[in-house]
């Protein structure tokens, strides 16, 4: 197969992964973004790279959201949400984090493969991304390495989360350029 065609292949990987997320969960997540004082966002490795976008969007279209462990990060209180997005759900560090949340009492969203896993079990939310885990390569949903379905699916997912926000909020996209860095 030449790029072209592999391309191809993942898009259809995406569509039909995204297509199974359960409409009734992504909604349950929007809200409870839409109910917080503050967002807090955590993954590690690639995923981390998909929070700290997510959070990118989430500051253009003005919430006040942050990526745990950047040192401008505040603290967490009650009132907030802390968002995992974990495939395995299993993650020593995030599942730390998770459980401190518990203990402050903010309210935890997980998005990952595993709704039963160590970081699931402690989530108030839970959105499942039905792609391959990223030790598997046996179970045929993916022609990508480890866990590279589940990264990109949940960067879509995370998109769709700023959209459905800006619909319920009434956003148009030239809002966001006011928050835009300015400094480049």
């Amino acid at each position: 197969m030449n790029t072209v065609g592999y391309t191809d292949e993942i898009l259809a990987e995406l569509k039909r992964t995204t297509a199974l997320i359960n409409v009734e969960e992504a909604e349950k997540a929007v809200d409870s973004i839409l109910r917080a004082k503050k967002i807090f966002v955590a993954g590690g490795g690639r995923s981390g790279f998909m929070a700290k976008a997510f959070v990118m969007r989430m500051m253009h279209v003005g919430l006040d959201a942050y990526v745990v462990g950047e040192t401008v990060t505040p603290n967490l209180e009650p009132d907030d949400i802390f968002i995992v997005g974990s495939g395995s759900g299993e993650t020593q560090s995030l599942a730390a984090m998770a459980k401190k949340a518990k203990s402050i009492g903010a309210t935890i969203v997980a998005i990952t493969i595993n709704k039963e896993s160590t970081i699931g079990k402690l989530a108030d939310f839970r959105v499942e991304i039905p792609a391959q885990a990223k030790g598997d390569g046996t179970t045929g949903k993916s022609i990508q390495p480890m866990g590279s379905l589940f990264e990109q699916s949940l960067l879509i997912f995370y998109d769709a989360i700023i959209l459905r926000f800006m619909d319920k909020k009434g956003l148009k996209s030239d809002v966001m350029y006011g928050r835009h860095a300015n400094l480049e």
